[in-house]
């Protein structure tokens, strides 16, 4: 196996665990202008898969992509489903309100003919359609039934790892970014779900921590 060969597969491998939450990669693309190094294709005898050199490239070229990626602005794609929601007149500011509260977006909205029932096309990420259906029977008393299908892969347009710099996003988000941010948010829930590392942190003003007395 020659030089080429073992950088190919080593990016390649990287596209199936990418630094963000370990998750395969999408639209990515890694230019390697130049390669400097004594190693030539003639000695692809002594470059064998599993040997020490060819492991060494291997973990340098990963980490060198990983680093490279990690310099450019990172975007999450998330899962979409799409969603229909039969609902009537009266219950359509409830079904509403669920949708919003989970990111959701309506596309459509059309009365049925020949009744009363609404159809609602909308579109829910898939982060977030844990116990939908359940609540939204349960906010309209019934009267309201979603069903979700799956439909495609969206980018979200916020960078992950954002945070307030100038004075005016510091004046309005605050030094730490009160506002949250839904990009960083899905990557630290994924992370956390796979032991992966976070930065969490588990006291943030320790000075203003308060020991809370029950009063007899």
């Amino acid at each position: 196996m020659c030089i080429n060969q073992i950088i190919s597969s080593s990016s390649i491998d990287l596209f199936f665990s990418g630094p963000l939450c370990e998750e395969p990669m999408a639209a990515v693309a890694f230019v390697l202008e130049e390669w400097t190094g004594t190693l030539k294709c003639e000695l692809a005898e002594t470059v064998a898969t599993g040997s020490p050199i060819a492991g060494q490239i291997v973990s340098a070229v990963k980490e060198g992509c990983r680093a490279a990626f990690l310099r450019q602005p990172c975007r999450l794609m998330i899962a979409m489903y799409k969603c229909e929601i039969q609902a009537s007149a009266e219950v359509l500011g409830r079904v509403y309100a669920v949708l919003g509260k989970r990111q959701g977006r309506v596309q459509n909205e059309e009365l049925k003919e020949g009744s009363g029932t609404f159809i609602i096309a909308a579109v829910l990420p898939v982060a977030q359609s844990l116990g939908f259906a359940e609540e939204v029977r349960k906010k309209t008393s019934g009267f309201a039934m979603p069903q979700l299908v799956f439909s495609h892969w969206e980018t979200l347009t916020e960078d992950p790892f954002w945070v307030p710099t100038t004075e005016e996003e510091l004046a309005h988000f605050g030094d730490v970014g009160d506002s949250g941010n839904l990009a960083h948010d899905y990557m630290m829930s994924a992370r956390k779900r796979k032991g992966l590392s976070t930065d969490e942190q588990i006291v943030v003003s320790g000075e203003k921590q308060r020991t809370l007395k029950k009063n007899k």
